[in-house]
């Protein structure tokens, strides 16, 4: 918010920062991106101001307090500033979050013709399948029939955590146990992105004395008791402190 003020009554977090409030993406830099469509002159330290006079109406969003662009100008800025890979996975999380719009994207994307960032949104919507996120969604609620069934602990479903300062929200969480179970989907988490993103949270959750188990739709559907054992085993530890 600091950012956004320090850059002008008309300015708004955008690009990678904008990403990260919307919950697609992490952002550690030491620097935020605003845009900053009236702004002269050189920009404030730890602020990366763009200066875009093509910020319409519908491009501005407030979440938490914070004037931001929307999910679709975010991901549209994006595509001129990140790796293809990198926006393939911002897409993909918003449909995981479930805040991803087509018709909003295309509208956008009709009305920005020309611009930097334009062909690489619309080849990675053709590229995004949303039955990816329609198997992790399917496999966790088969988790959740499947934990209900054995009257396991009360458990967190998607319960927020925050970590050595990283926010994340698991599929399922044991907060006192610091156990941790995710629902696998390889299909979701198949990109190079993803796989990495995934295995340094879990080194993150390691160190801060968590326990993570990734549950795949196979061992749901085929060997749900050893799963299930191997849950109340972990459960029946004595709480780490």
């Amino acid at each position: 918010m600091a950012a956004v003020l320090a850059c002008g009554p008309e300015a708004v977090l955008s690009h990678r920062s904008a990403a990260s409030l919307h919950g697609i993406l992490e952002d550690s830099r030491n620097r935020v991106d605003v845009i900053a469509p009236n702004r002269r002159g050189r920009s404030p330290d730890g602020i990366a101001a763009h200066r875009d006079g093509t910020l319409a109406p519908a491009d501005r969003v407030v979440i938490d307090g914070v004037p931001c662009t929307s999910l679709a100008r975010t991901l549209l800025d994006l595509a001129s500033t990140q790796s293809s890979s990198t926006l393939r996975y911002a897409v993909t999380q918003a449909e995981v979050e479930k805040i991803f719009d087509l018709a909003e994207v295309v509208e956008l994307l009709e009305r920005s013709r020309g611009r930097r960032g334009v062909a690489r949104l619309r080849l990675a919507i053709e590229l995004h399948d949303p039955q990816k996120q329609e198997a992790k969604l399917e496999l966790e609620k088969r988790l959740l029939r499947l934990f209900k069934r054995s009257a396991l602990p009360r458990f967190e479903v998607n319960g927020h955590l925050v970590v050595n300062g990283i926010s994340m929200m698991p599929d399922f969480l044991w907060r006192d146990a610091r156990l941790i179970v995710e629902a696998d989907g390889r299909r979701v988490h198949g990109t190079a992105t993803a796989f990495e993103k995934d295995r340094l949270r879990d080194q993150h959750l390691a160190v801060a004395g968590w326990t993570v188990i990734h549950a795949t739709w196979y061992q749901v559907t085929n060997q749900p008791e050893r799963l299930i054992q191997t849950l109340r085993t972990l459960l029946s530890r004595p709480s780490p402190r």
